[in-house]
């Protein structure tokens, strides 16, 4: 049988291609799949997504399925038919006012903004510009999947995700997080998880350009259980 895989990242570099074919027996699990292709490049802590899910080692692949290899995440555009959550992905400038506005209600006694910035260095080299891209339709799934978790976890009335992608360049907002509640404590906490949990786990990924040359940022570690490679070394 035939799949497609769509590495991503630092990944999408080392595999040199930014999508392929592969020919699996009948019955290939991922982590046959990632033996394959750790034979081309090493896969480190990375998760896999199928259709745009992510799934473990032990899954079974069928003919044609679209396959994800996805980095740690460092953590066109969407949104939800409700007002309770909004989501996004764009390539313009974020409205922050806009979306700050819309998420006031008169039962609301707090708003907590969370507005990630570009700085102008990171780990003691000069930033000139960041360049963020994601698996977008696995992103936006991911990032209504959290803010629908952060209202029934912490009982908040409304939360706004939006992300950049593309070229962003000093003092750009990267994410925008609006969390309303009638609590002030309860939109902390939920602001504060969903910063953190998107950073883990929603397919994005950041270039560093700096003065001196080009990385892809170290993402964090998945959550324990969700990646299918392996940790310490290439799966092959």
């Amino acid at each position: 049988m035939q799949v497609r895989v769509l590495p991503f990242g630092v990944l999408k570099e080392s595999l040199g291609a930014d999508a392929f074919l592969v020919e699996l027996e009948g019955g290939s699990t991922v982590a046959d799949l990632l033996v394959h292709v750790g034979k081309r490049a090493p896969l480190r802590g990375v998760a896999v997504s199928v259709n745009a899910a992510y799934a473990d080692a032990a899954h079974v692949l069928r003919e044609h399925d679209e396959v994800g290899l996805l980095p740690p995440v460092s953590g066109g555009s969407g949104s939800s038919a409700d007002r309770a959550v909004v989501i996004g992905l764009t390539r313009e400038p974020i409205e922050a006012q806009q979306l700050v506005a819309a998420a006031k209600d008169g039962e609301d006694g707090a708003v907590v903004v969370f507005d990630g910035i570009v700085r102008n260095n990171s780990r003691g080299r000069r930033t000139l510009h960041l360049d963020y891209e994601a698996y977008e339709e696995m992103a936006l799934k991911q990032m209504e999947e959290l803010a629908r978790a952060a209202r029934r976890r912490f009982n908040v009335r409304h939360v706004a995700i939006v992300h950049r992608l593309g070229r962003l360049h000093l003092g750009e907002t990267s994410v925008l997080i609006v969390v309303a509640s009638a609590h002030r404590a309860q939109a902390y906490e939920a602001s504060r998880w969903l910063i953190d949990t998107l950073k883990k786990t929603v397919p994005i990924w950041k270039k560093e350009t700096f003065v001196d040359g080009t990385v892809w940022a170290d993402g964090e570690p998945f959550p324990a259980g969700m990646a299918a490679g392996g940790s310490d070394g290439p799966l092959a």
